[in-house]
């Protein structure tokens, strides 16, 4: 087999003979919740009321507390199809909170053809903080679409770039389940005719393992 020249936007992820993990993403969000204004009473009502006045401590309870095992997220054929020739066990990616952030990828370069998948949850304090960043990431995107019937709410996107003569084309899909963020990242390139996977090829791959990931998140509520 004759040697290929790799493209320098992959030389950090490939090595002469195994794909390296990259790291996944983090989000970052704050606390949204703002005290209530006290009400203001008259001097001989603040006896008679100060009890029935007295603010509330609870909070909203979240819907989930903790990020699912992101490698157990899509199953085993769906990462035979869209990443052939990878570990289906995928690699997780440390994080600094695992409770909150986990990631999992998998990649493979088979024959010329290179595919590479990650899986991310992002467990947020609230719906609103969790709505708030996914605005702010699809708000950044541009060309692409919603995704009916996926989480609260979804979003896709493909890109093509080329290097050195080489293309590589990604698909992204962000998608919102109450207070969690689920984003998909996929992306191939064949290096034998420098061309990559049709948009549709990327599109629909990323669209699988996102609803994939995100049944699994519903699946696992605590």
């Amino acid at each position: 087999m004759r040697s290929l020249p790799l493209p320098l936007a992959l030389t950090a992820r490939l090595s002469p003979v195994v794909v390296l993990a990259a790291v996944g993403w983090a989000l970052s969000s704050g606390p949204l919740a703002a005290p209530q204004a006290a009400e203001h009473k008259p001097a001989e009502e603040k006896t008679e009321t100060r009890s029935e006045s007295a603010p509330s401590t609870s909070t909203v309870p979240k819907t989930y507390s903790a990020s699912p095992a992101p490698c157990e997220a899509v199953a085993k054929k769906t990462i035979e199809a869209l990443v052939p020739g990878a570990k289906t066990a995928g690699k997780e990616i440390p994080s600094t909170d695992s409770e909150l952030r986990r990631t999992c990828s998998w990649n493979a370069l088979k024959g010329y053809d290179y595919r590479w998948l990650d899986v991310s949850y992002e467990v947020m304090e609230s719906d609103e903080a969790a709505r708030k960043s996914y605005e702010a990431h699809t708000g950044k995107q541009s060309g692409g679409g919603a995704v009916p019937g996926l989480g609260d709410s979804a979003y896709s996107v493909v890109n093509l770039t080329t290097e050195d003569k080489q293309e590589t084309r990604e698909g992204v899909v962000f998608a919102r389940a109450s207070n969690a963020l689920v984003t998909i990242t996929y992306n191939g390139s064949d290096f034998e005719s420098k061309k990559a996977p049709s948009t549709d090829t990327i599109n629909k791959g990323a669209i699988k393992a996102a609803k994939e990931a995100v049944a699994a998140l519903e699946s696992d509520k605590r």
